[in-house]
């Protein structure tokens, strides 16, 4: 069977997507995995690992692998979410273009509801974070409200 017919591929349910959604999942959680360890959880051969892989990157269901770094170990224990307002709604919606030079900000998602954007913001103390909203309400011409973490019990958990 070739790779376009495959039940993977199909999306029927098969097999090949259970062996895939696996290897998926062990990904997810430990993308340092070698073909050896991801062969013996999912019960294939290190070759058929090594191709399922490959063909699950070229359909774009991996997008990439990285490392995962220890904020508070990097001196950035304070984390906060800033919603943004634009203080001119005529102005153009170019919010996070004008805020990506900012590399405090770690996430900003679109949303609905009143505010435009949510950023995910880790720095390394109350004064850095009160700096760093005055250079978000001036470079992006928005108001902020913000929420500060007080901790974290899960973050970053794989979809599957």
């Amino acid at each position: 069977m070739n790779s376009s017919n495959s039940p993977a591929e199909r999306g029927d349910g098969g097999p090949a997507v259970d062996v895939d959604s696996a290897l998926l999942a062990v990904l997810a959680r430990d993308g340092r995995a070698s073909y050896t360890e991801l062969a013996e959880k999912v019960g294939l051969s290190v070759s058929a690992v090594h191709q399922r892989v490959r063909r699950l990157e070229q359909r774009g269901l991996i997008t990439g692998y990285r490392a995962v770094l220890d904020a508070k170990a990097l001196g950035l224990p304070l984390t906060a979410f800033v919603s943004i307002t634009p203080i001119d709604v005529a102005q153009p919606d170019d919010a996070p273009a004008r805020l990506a030079h900012l590399s405090a900000i770690e996430a900003c998602h679109s949303v609905a509801g009143m505010e435009s954007y949510i950023l995910k913001v880790r720095v390394p103390s109350p004064d850095a974070l009160e700096g760093l909203l005055q250079e978000i309400r001036a470079a992006a011409n928005v108001t902020t409200r913000t929420t500060v973490v007080l901790s974290t019990f899960y973050e970053d958990r794989p979809p599957i």
